[in-house]
């Protein structure tokens, strides 16, 4: 889920596109300066995405209360996140521009498509955000059906639709090692689904069902991609926005549609049968743990995406495809020791295959980057 843009830069949730970088790696600061700040970036993706899965694991699978209930509106944390993550947007857009006057959210919603300033009016986010309710929830609904450690492996394969959506309907040609990465990615993902899972993580799932856990996991990247490549849209007509921009306009949008689906949906229809807002609130209320724990999860997720967005801007998107592609190893790590998923031989063969793959498609990134720069 996510609230950042989960797109082509790396990790992060709710919508939100990649700065541009404006430093590439070659100077600005001294080398120890320039460690430090690359540490503790590293540091705060690491630490504000591991316990967001820990957090989103424990929503999915503890009973809660003394009648050992489940809280089975995995939804709400979608809508809860766009709330916490336009409120953070807000604020981080206030003191980028200290001029604007206490209507501009207003003026921004309703302002015209050629926006004097450069940024993009809020209403372009409208259609895009669709596909970024969706998505997400496809993504946090597929817990109820296979692990987490599972999902992460999953939503890792993002190569693979983009790579076969190129060459299917784009004649895109690919070299021999960029097919070698998608080959280890789709078979460390298969062998880990077609693998017999622990009995133990079984128990803790809602409703066990790998093809449709997989399917939603796969349906969010699709979903994902056309998101990504729409908000690269916005921002190339609108040279001027700035990543809060975005932030905004996504979560603003979002958190309508989501108000719209979870609470007034149900109020129209008396057999609803999608999440209900009302019910969520109300175990909240009976369950104040759950409460927050929702609360960290959106705060770790508006939290670790400004880490994204220092990572980028200091050191590339490179550099920030490499800490969110090992965050997501230690995910799988943590889940499997702390959160009590054990995971065979076989299984962590395939996380490393899965891995590999990724590693290798980094290395290519690195390398055709340097060839660019030895070029110039």
């Amino acid at each position: 889920m996510s609230t950042a843009r989960r797109g082509r830069g790396g990790g992060g949730a709710n919508g939100v596109i990649r700065p541009r970088p404006r430093d590439r790696g070659d100077g600005g600061g001294s080398m120890a300066g320039r460690v430090a700040v690359l540490g503790f970036c590293v540091v705060g993706i690491w630490s504000a995405y591991i316990y967001q899965g820990v957090l989103q694991e424990t929503l999915s699978t503890k009973r809660f209360g003394p009648e050992a209930r489940r809280f089975e509106h995995l939804a709400f944390l979608n809508f809860a996140q766009n709330v916490v993550c336009f409120v953070w947007s807000f604020i981080s857009e206030r003191p980028l521009r200290p001029s604007l006057p206490s209507s501009w959210l207003v003026i921004k919603l309703w302002s015209g498509g050629s926006s004097s300033a450069g940024h993009a009016p809020l209403w372009k986010y409208w259609g895009v955000s669709i596909t970024n309710t969706i998505g997400p929830t496809m993504g946090i609904e597929a817990l109820k059906y296979i692990s987490y450690p599972a999902q992460v492996l999953a939503k890792s394969s993002k190569m693979i639709p983009v790579m076969l959506m190129g060459t299917l309907l784009y004649g895109v040609k690919y070299t021999l090692p960029e097919y070698l990465c998608t080959f280890l990615v789709a078979g460390g993902v298969s062998s880990f689904a077609l693998l017999k899972t622990s009995s133990k993580t079984i128990k803790k799932l809602a409703n066990p069902n790998g093809p449709l856990g997989y399917a939603l996991c796969f349906l969010n990247l699709a979903f994902d991609g056309y998101t990504n490549s729409t908000q690269d849209l916005i921002k190339s007509r609108y040279p001027k926005t700035n990543p809060w921009d975005i932030m905004l306009g996504m979560n603003l949008w979002g958190t309508i549609y989501n108000a719209i689906i979870m609470f007034a949906a149900p109020l129209l229809f008396s057999n609803w049968p999608y999440a209900n807002g009302f019910e969520a609130v109300k175990f909240c209320q009976d369950n104040p743990e759950v409460a927050w724990d929702i609360f960290l999860f959106c705060l770790c997720g508006a939290v670790g995406q400004n880490f994204i967005f220092l990572t980028i801007s200091r050191f590339g998107s490179l550099t920030n495809t490499t800490i969110t592609t090992t965050r997501k190893f230690m995910s799988i790590v943590v889940s499997s020791v702390i959160s009590g998923n054990p995971l065979s031989p076989k299984q962590w063969g395939s996380v490393v295959m899965v891995f590999s793959g990724l590693s290798i498609q980094i290395y290519l990134k690195w390398k055709k980057k340097k060839g660019r720069e030895h070029k110039e």
